[in-house]
């Protein structure tokens, strides 16, 4: 790659990213990994200012005028307890840094070291956007709202995300919808409670549920046409008392992952049709709540077909990965300016890495990292200096 990461910037951002992932803190908890954040923007000189509680804005600003770019990084851990046999596992129980925002973190922090001390040839303005809670409750919305992208007005806004499906040492941008929009239901289904002996006399959700959780899936399977993407999850259910006592109530909890708005607005509406509808039939009553989570990620079309043309003459492997169903608030940055979400491969099966994020085994194969600043700096240095065109929206 023609984007040349130090040694020592490599090596520097690796130990960060191990002292980040010994104490994981979950979203808007994340103070100590706020204060190592701060610390090494300070050794370095780069301004900084807090955001949304726990969060960080950097502005490295080039020597040469030029276009204004936004790099952001995700803070915050999962509540999961680690089982990947790391040298550096988690010291704080039952939180992991299972999704890789510690080495997401830590490359940004490369990334501002190599554009802070090549400042004199850099053309424009890279905003560092060091985000908290992004596994929720979410923090880009705050940072919006706390005016991340306004001062400097950030122009084009990209991400990093660690994909376990990439082999280290590639990278991977996909135009349009690449993560889903990620929404939670809840369900409770109410009947009349008995003794198990005397069925008749009671109205049993039990048996209901079964239903509604059978039916909800016709809502992906026959409801919905196969070449979209649609998710209809039940996570959870609740009900009963002991083994001889017909339940009264039910409580179950879902997902539902799309890609498209106008899918994703119609599934509320067969979701409550197919919920209170088994409900009738069984005598019961239902009440379906839906809760809004994030919007899908859709990549900017000409912004990532232009970055990944220029990534390419730069030396850097680069796929197209399909879009996966999983949630990203990176979303909020994207719908505000063009963005583009880039995939960071760190499959490895020589170091264990292999296992899926959000898996309590799941480890990260450090060799990434280089990449992955100079994905970073491409990103800033490219677009700042016109290599890649900025859409007009």
């Amino acid at each position: 790659m023609s984007v040349a990461v130090p040694a020592e910037t490599a090596e520097r951002s690796v130990a960060i990213r191990r002292e980040i992932h010994r104490q994981p803190e979950l979203g808007f908890e994340e103070h100590n990994t706020q204060a190592i954040v701060e610390r090494e923007l300070d050794a370095l000189g780069i301004e900084h200012r807090r955001i949304a509680s726990t969060g960080v804005v950097g502005i490295v600003r080039g020597a040469l005028p030029g276009h204004v770019t936004g790099l952001r990084a995700d803070m915050d851990a999962l509540p999961i307890t680690e089982d990947s046999g790391e040298a550096c596992a988690s010291e704080n129980p039952g939180k992991m840094h299972a999704c890789g925002h510690d080495s997401h973190t830590a490359m940004l922090l490369g990334a501002a070291r190599v554009l802070h001390e090549s400042r004199d040839t850099f053309a424009g303005t890279a905003v560092l956007l060091f985000q908290p809670a992004e596994e929720g409750p979410g923090g880009a919305l705050p940072m919006i709202d706390e005016g991340a992208l306004d001062d400097p007005a950030v122009e084009a806004v990209t991400m990093l995300h660690i994909d376990p499906r990439l082999e280290t040492g590639t990278i991977g941008i996909t135009p349009g919808p690449v993560n889903a929009a990620a929404d939670e239901f809840h369900i409770t289904i109410r009947g009349k409670g008995g003794h198990g002996a005397y069925p008749h006399k009671a109205i049993d959700v039990i048996p209901c549920a079964a239903a509604t959780i059978l039916a909800l899936q016709n809502v992906a399977a026959r409801e919905t046409d196969p070449l979209a993407s649609i998710v209809v999850t039940i996570g959870t259910i609740e009900g009963g008392y002991r083994n001889n006592v017909i339940a009264d109530h039910v409580k179950m909890t879902g997902t539902l992952r799309t890609h498209d708005p106008a899918i994703r607005e119609a599934a509320e509406q067969k979701l409550r049709r197919i919920v209170h509808g088994i409900a009738d039939a069984y005598g019961a009553r239902a009440q379906l709540e839906m809760i809004f989570g994030y919007p899908p990620v859709v990549n900017d079309d000409e912004l990532a077909e232009s970055f990944a043309a220029y990534a390419r003459d730069q030396g850097f492997i680069v796929e197209r990965p399909a879009p996966t169903m999983g949630g990203e608030d990176f979303a909020y940055f994207a719908q505000r300016v063009p963005g583009v979400m880039v995939r960071l491969g760190i499959y490895n099966e020589s170091v264990g890495s292999v296992h899926s994020a959000h898996s309590a085994q799941f480890r990260l194969d450090e060799g990434a990292i280089p990449t992955g600043i100079a994905t970073l700096v491409a990103f800033a240095r490219g677009v700042g200096d016109g290599s890649v065109p900025i859409p007009s929206r």
